[in-house]
C-alpha cells in the first residue's frame, strides 16, 4: 500500500487588496482613501443578498472599492480575491489560519492537526504562498515545517484577505501561489467617534471543547492620539473526530500484525490524540490619526503550546512520537502612511521585527529540538495621483531573516536569508478597457554556516560554509474588457522566478513533521513559470460572480523526491528540480432569489479543482480534489439562517508514495441573532459543522491517513462591538 509523502464567504464586489494592507474596509469610523468616483455603482454592489432587518444589523461595507496601490473595483482585479470580514470571521474562524480560510474558493488547509494548519493556494503551499500580518511577512517558521503554527491567531483579525494570480507578485518573489492578508488593528487607523471603542468575541467548540475569547479596546488621547490593546486566548482538548482515527487501510494493515498492540490501533476512534493546545496574544498600539496621515507602532506577543497528531508506527519495533510544541513570538510593527504632492499621492512605509522560538518536547516535557528566527522586513510604495486614467504604485522591499536550529532532529546548519526587491503595478484605463502591467526585481542571498552535526549526516552540506545567490525576474500583463453592461472578462499573462528556499538549498538531517530524512541541492536554480489566466467578474446586480480559469508552466519547479535509501529509519527525499504543469479553474456566485413566506432567500456557490504533473516524476503530491459547496441563506426580522452542502471528491491522481483519498459531504448550518437591528453591537451566532458526523480527510494533509478533520461540531459565538 501506499502512504502520504508528506465560502462561505459572499462574492465581494468590491473589497480592499493593499500592498500594504493600509486601507481596510471603510466602517462607519474610519477614514478611506476613497475616490468618488471609485465607487460608481458600488451601492447596488454592497446590497446584501438577503435584504431586511436582519442585513441592516450587518451592512457590506467591506464591499465599496479594491486598492491596490491604485483604487479599483473588484471586477477590475486580474485574478481571484476573497474577503473574510469581521462577520464571517465570527462564523469560520478557528485555532489555525489554515482552516479558517479553508473553504474558500482556490483555498484549502495542510490539516496538520487543529492547530498547525496553513493555508493552500491552488495546490501551492509552503514557501510558495506568502502569509502577511498588515502586509508584513509573519517572520516565523511555519513555511519550513507543515508541524510549525503560523503566529497569527485568526480571532485577532479584523479581516482578511487573499489574493490570487499575477497581483500576487507584488508582495514577494515567493508569492506564486497567492498571497493572504490577515488585516489587525494594532496600529490603529481611526479615532473613535465615542470616548472609546470596544470589540469582543467569546466563542465556545463542541468538537475540541474550545474555548476562545477576543478584547479589544480603542481610546482617543486627544491630538489625533489613539492608543490600542488587546488580548486574545483560546484552549481546547483532544479533537472529536467522526470515525476511526486511521484510513481504512491502515487499519486493515493494523488489523493484520501479529502484534496485539498493533491490532489494537485499529479500534481506535472518536477522539484524536495528542491535539490538545492553547495560544494567547498581547498587543499595545498607538497612532497618530489626522485624515490620510497615519504614523504609528505596536507590539505584540504570540504564545502557544499545542500537540501534533500521532503517526501511530505500525512496526512494533518503532515507537511512534507524541510531539508536543511550546513557544512564542514577540515583534514590533510601524507604519506610516504620508500624503504628498505632485506626481504622487501618498507615500506607504511598513515594517517589522520579530524574535520568534519554539521548543519540540518529549512526553516526558523535556526539549528535544529548538528552533529560533531573528530578523525583519521593510516595505516603502509610493502610490501616484491618476492622471488621465494612469495611475500605479512603486516601491521597494527588504527582508533579512536568520534561523538556528539544535538538538536531536537538527536538520539545517545556521542560515540567513537577505532579499531585497523593487516593484511597480501601472494601469491605464481607456473606455471599457483597463491595462495593467506589473514589474518585480528581487534579490535573494542565502548562506549556511558549516555544522559539525549537519555534516555528521553525510553528504557535502555542513562541512564548509556555502553562500547562494539568486537575482529574480516577474512580471505580468493583462488587460480587462466590460463586454457587457456590469460584467467584466480579464485576460493575464505572467512570468514568475522564486529563488530556492533555504530548507531547499541546505537541508540534510530528519525532519520530523514529514518524517523524512531531507537533503537539500545548493546547485538548485531559480524556480521559473509561465501562466495565463482568464477571468470574469459581475460585481453589481443580484446576482455576483467571480471566476478564473488558469495554467502555469514551471520550466523550472522544485520538488521533493523519494531516493530508495533509508537513514536513521526515515526514507530519504532530496530536493530535485524539473518541468511541471499546474492548471485549474474557481468559481465563487451569490445570488438573491426575492421573498417569499416572509423570508429573502440568497443562494451561494463555490467550486474549485487543481490538476498538477511533475515531468518525470508523476502527478504533484498533496492536490486538492475537485470540491462544491452550495448554501442556501435566508433572512427574517432579526434571525439570518444558512445551511451548506460541501462535497469533495475523491482523490486517485496521487504522486508515487501518496495515498488516495477518499471522497466526503459536509452539512452545516447556522443561525444568527441580532437583538438591536438598528444599532449592530451585539450578534449571537449558533452554528452545527460537520452535522452527520462524517469521516472527512483532506488530500492535501501529509497526516491524512492518522488525522481526519473534527467530526460534529457546534459551535456559539458572541460578538459584541460599540
Amino acid at each position: 500500500m501506499k502512504f502520504p509523502i508528506a465560502c462561505r464567504a459572499a462574492l465581494a464586489a468590491a473589497v480592499p487588496i493593499s500592498p500594504l494592507a493600509a486601507q481596510p474596509a471603510p466602517v462607519a469610523d474610519q477614514p478611506t482613501l476613497v475616490d468618488p468616483s471609485a465607487t460608481a455603482g458600488a451601492d447596488d454592489a454592497a446590497a446584501p443578498p438577503t435584504p431586511g432587518d436582519a442585513a441592516k444589523a450587518h451592512p457590506d461595507n467591506d464591499q465599496a472599492i479594491v486598492v491596490t496601490g491604485v483604487k479599483r473595483s473588484a471586477g477590475d482585479i486580474l485574478g481571484g480575491i476573497s474577503v473574510m470580514d469581521k462577520e464571517l470571521l465570527q462564523h469560520e474562524a478557528r485555532p489555525s489560519i489554515g482552516e479558517t480560510l479553508a473553504s474558500q474558493p482556490g483555498v484549502t488547509a495542510s490539516s496538520f492537526g487543529p492547530t498547525a494548519s496553513r493555508p493552500i493556494l491552488r495546490g501551492l503551499q509552503g514557501e510558495r504562498v506568502r502569509i502577511l500580518t498588515d502586509g508584513i511577512g509573519t517572520l516565523d517558521l511555519s513555511a519550513s515545517d507543515p508541524d510549525h503554527q503560523v503566529t497569527i491567531n485568526p480571532l485577532t483579525a479584523e479581516r482578511i484577505e487573499v489574493l490570487r494570480g499575477p497581483s500576487a507578485l507584488l508582495f514577494g518573489s515567493s508569492a506564486i501561489g497567492g498571497v493572504v492578508n490577515v488585516i489587525d488593528t494594532r496600529i490603529p487607523r481611526s479615532v473613535p467617534d465615542n470616548s472609546v471603542r470596544v470589540d469582543g468575541l467569546a466563542e465556545f467548540g463542541s468538537a475540541a471543547t474550545e474555548r476562545s475569547g477576543n478584547l479589544s479596546v480603542d481610546v482617543p488621547l486627544g491630538a489625533h492620539f489613539v492608543a490600542h490593546a488587546d488580548g486574545a486566548y483560546s484552549k481546547y482538548d483532544d479533537l472529536r473526530i467522526g470515525g476511526f482515527v486511521l484510513s481504512k487501510p491502515l487499519r486493515e494493515q493494523a488489523l493484520a500484525s501479529p502484534d496485539p498492540d498493533i491490532r489494537a490501533l485499529a479500534a481506535l476512534k472518536g477522539e484524536l490524540p495528542n491535539t490538545q493546545g492553547r495560544i494567547a496574544d498581547i498587543a499595545g498600539g498607538l497612532a497618530y490619526v489626522d485624515g490620510d496621515t497615519n504614523i504609528g507602532f505596536s507590539v505584540s506577543h504570540h504564545a502557544f503550546k499545542y500537540g501534533v497528531p500521532i503517526r501511530f508506527s505500525l512496526d512494533p519495533e518503532e515507537e511512534a512520537e507524541r510531539p508536543v510544541l511550546d513557544g512564542r513570538q514577540t515583534r514590533g510593527d510601524v507604519r506610516a502612511n504620508i500624503p504628498v504632492g505632485g506626481f504622487f499621492k501618498i507615500f506607504e512605509f511598513r515594517g517589522g521585527i520579530s524574535k520568534y522560538h519554539h521548543d519540540e518536547l518529549t512526553p516526558e516535557g523535556e526539549v528535544d529540538s529548538s528552533f529560533r528566527t531573528t530578523g525583519g522586513e521593510l516595505r516603502a510604495d509610493v502610490v501616484q495621483n491618476e492622471r488621465g486614467g494612469w495611475g500605479g504604485t512603486t516601491g521597494v522591499q527588504f527582508l533579512n531573516v536568520k534561523v538556528r536550529l539544535s538538538g536531536e532532529e537538527k536538520y539545517l546548519p545556521d542560515s540567513e536569508n537577505r532579499q531585497l526587491g523593487i516593484f511597480t503595478l501601472q494601469s491605464l484605463v481607456k473606455g471599457p478597457v483597463r491595462f495593467e502591467g506589473g514589474l518585480r526585481i528581487e534579490s535573494a542571498h542565502l548562506d549556511a554556516d558549516a555544522d559539525p552535526q549537519i555534516a555528521a549526516n553525510g553528504g557535502f552540506i555542513g562541512t564548509v560554509p556555502i553562500s547562494s545567490s539568486y537575482t529574480a525576474i516577474s512580471a505580468s500583463l493583462g488587460a480587462n474588457y466590460e463586454f457587457a453592461t456590469d460584467w467584466r472578462a480579464g485576460l493575464s499573462i505572467s512570468h514568475s522566478e522564486r529563488a530556492p528556499a533555504i530548507d531547499e538549498l541546505f537541508a540534510n538531517g530528519p525532519h520530523g513533521g514529514s518524517e523524512t530524512f531531507e537533503v537539500g541541492n545548493p546547485g538548485l536554480r531559480k524556480e521559473a513559470g509561465n501562466s495565463v489566466e482568464l477571468s470574469v467578474h459581475k460585481t453589481v446586480g443580484p446576482l455576483h460572480v467571480q471566476g478564473s480559469l488558469y495554467y502555469s508552466r514551471f520550466s523550472n519547479f522544485i520538488y521533493q523526491a523519494p531516493t530508495g535509501e533509508v537513514r536513521d529509519g526515515l526514507p530519504v527525499f532530496s530536493y530535485r528540480e524539473g518541468k511541471a504543469d499546474y492548471y485549474g479553474f474557481e468559481l465563487q456566485s451569490d445570488a438573491r432569489f426575492g421573498k417569499a413566506l416572509g423570508i429573502n432567500w440568497g443562494g451561494e456557490l463555490v467550486t474549485d479543482a487543481v490538476r498538477a504533473t511533475v515531468k518525470g516524476f508523476g502527478p504533484a503530491p498533496l492536490i486538492p480534489p475537485l470540491r462544491v459547496i452550495g448554501a442556501l441563506t435566508g433572512s427574517r426580522g432579526q434571525f439570518d439562517g444558512r445551511i451548506e452542502v460541501e462535497r469533495d471528491f475523491a482523490h486517485r491522481r496521487t504522486a508515487p508514495v501518496e495515498s488516495d483519498t477518499p471522497a466526503f459531504t459536509l452539512v452545516n448550518a447556522s443561525l444568527d441573532y441580532h437583538p438591536f437591528a438598528a444599532n449592530p453591537a451585539l450578534t449571537l451566532s449558533l452554528q452545527a459543522n460537520n452535522i452527520f458526523d462524517v469521516d472527512a480527510r483532506r488530500s492535501t494533509s501529509i497526516l491524512k491517513d492518522y488525522a481526519p478533520l473534527a467530526g460534529r461540531d457546534v459551535r456559539l459565538s458572541a460578538r459584541l462591538s460599540f
